[in-house]
């Protein structure tokens, strides 16, 4: 199982929202490549950057600090946040970003997300952000109609490689994550399924291997010290 570190982008600093609330936010550090370089050291080879400045107005914002990862670290980077637009994939794809995370773009728009995923395949990401098992989109503002499984299925139907879940309200919370729904995704998905959101102790990673995840992704744990990285790496 992969442990992916991430680092959520606001106003070019690192940050952590509380269940995805943009007034709680924690400043952990006003350098970016500095802290992707820390997890890099430690020994991920993955990193989730989420544009939260991009998720909420529609488009990427935070364009120097994505780049300066990029080009500054040997992070495969995947990275998520107001990406609606086949151009602008096609623009991360080139500047080196190895997975592209689509999230509202899935739910609103069916027939451009089955483009896109024809056209970059596993490179495409489906990222799908829950509270109560009701999908939310534009930066967790907005709730839709769709529950997570429908969702994942509609995606998996249209060809899409990856699934990245996210359990909004456990989301920065330092709880656990919501096992039953990712539990249900692997066992009704045929594609690979990553689970995100309260994941804050190595038995919860343990819990998640168990399940049969593909990936882990971590953010608040690691830098309140709840998880130390290298150990994780060395359970998965």
């Amino acid at each position: 199982m992969e442990i992916i570190p991430a680092i959520d982008l606001k106003n070019g600093k690192c940050v952590r929202l509380y269940q995805g609330d943009y007034s709680k936010e924690t400043v952990f550090s006003n350098d970016p490549v500095a802290t992707a370089l820390k997890w890099q050291e430690k020994g991920a080879r993955w990193l989730h950057l989420v544009d939260l400045d991009g998720a909420a107005a529609g488009e990427v914002r935070n364009s120097d600090a994505i780049l300066n990862i990029v080009k500054n670290t040997q992070l495969n980077v995947e990275l998520g946040g107001g990406i609606r637009r086949e151009e602008i994939v096609e623009q991360l794809i080139k500047l080196g970003v190895k997975r592209v995370i689509l999230g509202t773009v899935a739910v609103e728009q069916t027939e451009l997300t089955r483009r896109i995923i024809k056209r970059f395949g596993d490179a495409i990401v489906v990222g799908i952000d829950a509270r109560d098992s009701y999908v939310t989109t534009h930066g967790w503002l907005k709730i839709s109609t769709m529950t997570v499984l429908e969702l994942s299925l509609m995606m998996a139907a249209i060809g899409a490689k990856r699934i990245i879940y996210t359990d909004v309200k456990r989301d920065g919370t330092l709880t656990e994550p919501n096992y039953e729904t990712t539990a249900e995704l692997v066992k009704s998905l045929k594609i690979p399924v990553v689970a995100s959101g309260g994941i804050s102790a190595t038995e919860h990673i343990r819990k998640l291997a168990a399940l049969g995840v593909e990936g882990a992704i971590i953010g608040k744990a690691l830098y309140t010290g709840d998880i130390d990285l290298a150990e994780a790496l060395a359970i998965s």
